[in-house]
C-alpha cells in the first residue's frame, strides 16, 4: 500500500511539474503575441499622409504580410483621435475609375497586400488637428472574428506620396 501511495504522489508531482513547465512556456510566448497582435500578421512601411486642405480626410498606407495558419478577412480600421476611418479601394463604376468602400479582403498564409496611393488605403475622417509631419499616430486594424492589431504610422505632409 505504501508503494501505491508513493506511486500516486510521484505521478501527482510529475503532473504538477509538467503543468508548471507549460505555464512558463506560455508566459514566455505571451509578450511576443501581445506585441504582434495577430499571430503571423506583420505591418510595415506604415504612414499617414495629411491632406493639403485642413478638415479634409487623410490617408493611411502600409504593407501587410501574413504567415499565420488561420485565414480571416480584413474588416475595419481605426486611427487614434480620428472621428472615423474606413477602408477604400478604387474600382470601375459607370465606366469611370473611382474610390469606393473596400469589400472585406480575405487574407491567408503567404499573402502580401500593399495599401498605397491609387489603391487600397485607410481613409481617415477628421484626423486630430494637432498632428504634424514627423509625428506618429496609432492605427488599429480589425479582422473577422474581432482580433485586432495596432501599429504606429508616421505622419507625413500632403503631397509626399504619389
Amino acid at each position: 500500500m505504501n508503494k501505491s501511495l508513493f506511486a500516486a504522489l510521484l505521478l501527482a508531482g510529475t503532473l504538477s511539474l509538467t503543468a508548471c513547465g507549460n505555464d512558463t512556456q506560455t508566459t514566455e510566448n505571451e509578450p511576443e503575441a501581445a506585441q504582434s497582435g495577430i499571430p503571423g500578421l506583420t505591418v510595415s512601411n506604415a504612414r499617414m499622409v495629411l491632406n493639403a486642405v485642413p478638415g479634409n480626410p487623410a490617408a493611411v498606407y502600409f504593407d501587410l504580410t501574413y504567415d499565420g495558419d488561420d485565414s480571416f478577412a480584413l474588416d475595419r480600421g481605426a486611427v487614434e483621435g480620428a472621428k472615423k476611418a474606413m477602408f477604400h479601394d478604387y474600382g470601375e463604376y459607370d465606366f469611370k475609375v473611382q474610390m469606393m468602400d473596400m469589400l472585406p479582403v480575405p487574407i491567408k498564409k503567404g499573402d502580401k497586400i500593399e495599401f498605397k496611393p491609387g489603391g487600397k488605403h485607410l481613409m481617415v475622417m477628421d484626423p486630430p488637428k494637432d498632428l504634424k509631419p514627423g509625428d506618429k499616430v496609432n492605427v488599429t486594424i480589425t479582422v473577422s472574428g474581432g482580433a485586432n492589431q495596432t501599429f504606429p504610422a508616421e505622419v507625413k505632409a500632403a503631397g509626399s506620396e504619389e
